[in-house]
């Protein structure tokens, strides 16, 4: 289990899911309620940056709320129909639909209990969660114009097919809202295959300085978090997971071997499969 947590996004792609599909059954076991609501590693801000304004009920998850705003913040979101693939606990969907207003948010993922617990738990005018692989979207062609993916993708099978699945459920003037952790080695692979599975790309950041300090500063509750919730056995496993200062994948961002990306992208109409 130890090797998994450390290096599982190393994993053959065939594993990944049902590796993935484990974990989110082992947090649902031990976290029943929305105290813990992210899976992100988060998001601070450098050189003096202006943090964002939260509700006194976000400030506890503002590091990871800070990831999902960095993401979406460029493209207008209010009125929209937007789609989460691999949407967790939620807790990046219950934020975009309260402050962006969008007209439906609808979260995606493999995890059947995560679905029930977010629907469960989260009752926000327009936004819902359905099961679903992020390979194969249950959704018809251009029904969405927006589509968010954090720290998601690293775990799924095939990523030309989920690139090429979120360009046919966009509309044509859709945006593709993508970010994840990204050996260095491969992040040319991945800007050539979102090309290739047609899309243009209108941003992107290297963010890996302000995700290894979100993790710096958030590593205090989240240690809270797995001391109150998690059984002393498994606690440094899932201090692995949650990046806390000190564990493997916090080092990973300090030592260069993962780096940390957001992409704002659009569809190229040029394509077609």
């Amino acid at each position: 289990m130890t090797n998994f947590v450390d290096n599982y996004c190393e994993f053959p792609a065939v594993l990944r899911r049902p590796m993935w599909r484990i974990w989110h059954n082992l947090l649902n076991r031990f976290v029943k309620d929305s105290t813990v609501n992210f899976m992100n590693y988060g998001y601070a801000g450098l050189n003096g940056d202006q943090p964002i304004e939260l509700e006194k009920i976000d400030e506890s998850d503002r590091y990871c709320i800070q990831l999902y705003d960095h993401v979406v913040r460029s493209v207008k979101l209010e009125d929209k129909k937007v789609l989460e693939v691999g949407s967790g606990r939620g807790g990046g969907a219950h934020y975009i639909a309260r402050y962006y207003k969008p007209k439906k948010y609808t979260g995606v993922d493999i995890s059947s209990g995560v679905i029930k617990f977010c629907n469960r738990e989260y009752k926000v005018p327009g936004l819902s969660f359905v099961e679903g692989r992020a390979e194969k979207i249950p959704f018809d062609a251009e029904s969405y114009d927006a589509v968010v993916n954090v720290e998601s993708a690293r775990c799924y099978t095939n990523l030309n097919t989920f690139f090429r699945e979120v360009h046919r459920i966009l509309h044509p003037d859709g945006h593709f809202l993508f970010a994840d952790m990204i050996e260095k080695s491969e992040v040319e692979d991945i800007r050539n295959k979102l090309h290739a599975c047609g899309f243009k790309t209108l941003k992107e950041t290297e963010i890996t300085q302000n995700v290894a300090k979100g993790l710096d500063l958030d590593t205090h509750r989240r240690e809270m978090l797995i001391n109150k919730k998690i059984p002393r056995i498994l606690k440094s496993l899932f201090e692995k997971f949650a990046g806390t200062k000190g564990s493997t994948r916090y080092e990973s961002f300090n030592n260069g071997k993962f780096q940390y990306w957001s992409f704002v992208l659009t569809k190229d109409m040029a394509y077609s499969f």
